[in-house]
């Protein structure tokens, strides 16, 4: 009676995860006494019953992905980091350091502390290792001023736009630069707070109305409507 698939693996539909004397639990189904996944997701299970935990919050890593990560543990010789996957990523010290790094010298935490944000590329990952970061890279690194909101990821590619029609539109009205990272979390960095919450607003409408046509044109027309309702505050 065997577990093809460890717990935390990711399968996608179609994977067999188990055969046997099984039980069929959330986001699986069977076939002749085999158990399979039925949606993209994480495997988990108790004795005999098998699940599949849905990915649809989370950001399955790729080679290449800018991302936006939470620095979470400081290790002996790199950082681990949330990047909203649920894999933890691995930061190594050598990287950030554009040197190599020696523990009787460098004092990590000094550098990138527990809380600290990072926006890092993905250069390596597979199933069977943890994403890999690096920082080396123009605009990369740690993020010291801005707002972070949060959004699906696969809402992401909505909030691009067509031919990046939706972004280019929010900075230019917002006058804000904005770096999406694609597992999900957008950093914001304009002249001043409102205009910051101004783009927001406007990625959190996309947000909640991303299955809507004609969103380009609202978004539009509420960002003109926001900057007027403040232009006329402040006469």
């Amino acid at each position: 009676m065997p577990i093809f698939m460890e717990r935390k693996q990711l399968v996608t539909p179609g994977d067999l995860i188990a055969e046997g004397e099984y039980i069929a639990g959330e986001n699986t189904y069977m076939e002749k006494n085999k158990i399979y996944a039925s949606r993209v997701g994480i495997v988990d299970y108790e004795t005999k019953k098998i699940d599949v935990v849905a990915l649809k919050a989370f950001y399955v890593p790729r080679m290449g992905d800018i991302v936006i990560g939470t620095i979470t543990e400081v290790g002996f010789n790199g950082w681990t980091v949330d990047i909203n996957s649920p894999y933890p990523a691995l930061l190594r010290a050598s990287d950030v350091l554009s040197r190599p790094f020696k523990p009787q010298k460098d004092d990590l935490p000094q550098v990138l502390d527990a809380g600290d944000l990072v926006v890092a590329k993905v250069v390596s990952y597979d199933r069977t290792h943890d994403p890999q970061l690096t920082v080396a890279e123009p605009g990369l690194g740690k993020i010291t001023r801005g707002q972070i909101v949060k959004v699906t990821p696969t809402k992401i590619p909505r909030v691009i736009g067509r031919k990046g029609s939706m972004i280019s539109m929010i900075k230019q009205e917002t006058g804000c630069n904005i770096i999406l990272g694609v597992n999900g979390v957008v950093l914001i960095t304009g002249k001043t707070l409102e205009d910051e919450h101004l783009a927001m607003m406007a990625i959190l409408k996309i947000e909640e109305e991303s299955h809507t046509s004609g969103l380009t044109d609202r978004i539009t027309q509420m960002l003109k409507e926001q900057k007027t309702k403040r232009e006329e505050n402040t006469k």
